[in-house]
């Protein structure tokens, strides 16, 4: 079963563009201006406080977004807010496309082999550039590409379960 109330990591803050409290965001969502459209948006700072976000706007730069949120009003407190990451709800993120998964969906799904050999438990995923990878962690890390159907079999969120075909001495 997918947890609908978990927050997804969906953007962060690069610091301030120009003089007036803009933001620079870098964009998690495909295509990055989507992120604009999601509400709420949760803004967690360095120092862990957080703050639900309202009536932000923004628009598409030339190396990401700009992002103008209330009470940024100037450069050094846009500045401030560098590192910043701001999250949003599971829930309003629409359903992936079939064959398609978030990751947030498949951390903590077990993570058993075609014969049964339990590996652990996935922990993140990592993005290598040529593919996805799971990271397993059970009695050692193992790391799994997340290659369907080669490695990965099936994933099955109601036995919260990904079977893969993958060696356990490995």
């Amino acid at each position: 079963m997918i947890d609908t109330g978990r927050r997804i990591l969906i953007g962060r803050v690069h610091g301030a563009f120009g003089v007036r409290g803009e933001l620079k965001i870098e964009s998690f969502s495909e295509p990055p201006q989507s992120l604009l459209k999601y509400a709420p948006l949760t803004l967690r700072d360095g120092r862990g406080n957080e703050r639900e976000l309202d009536n932000i706007r923004g628009r598409v730069a030339a190396k990401g977004l700009v992002m103008t949120i209330p009470g940024i009003e100037d450069r050094d407190s846009a500045e401030a807010l560098r590192g910043a990451e701001l999250y949003v709800p599971r829930s309003v993120l629409p359903p992936p496309a079939p064959g398609e998964y978030y990751w947030v969906d498949l951390e903590g799904l077990d993570v058993v082999t075609i014969d049964g050999v339990v590996l652990g438990r996935v922990s993140h995923l990592v993005s290598t550039g040529v593919n996805d990878v799971l990271v397993v962690e059970g009695e050692r890390e193992r790391m799994i590409p997340f290659k369907e159907p080669d490695y990965v079999t099936s994933v099955d969120f109601d036995a919260g379960r990904i079977t893969v075909d993958w060696d356990p001495e490995f």
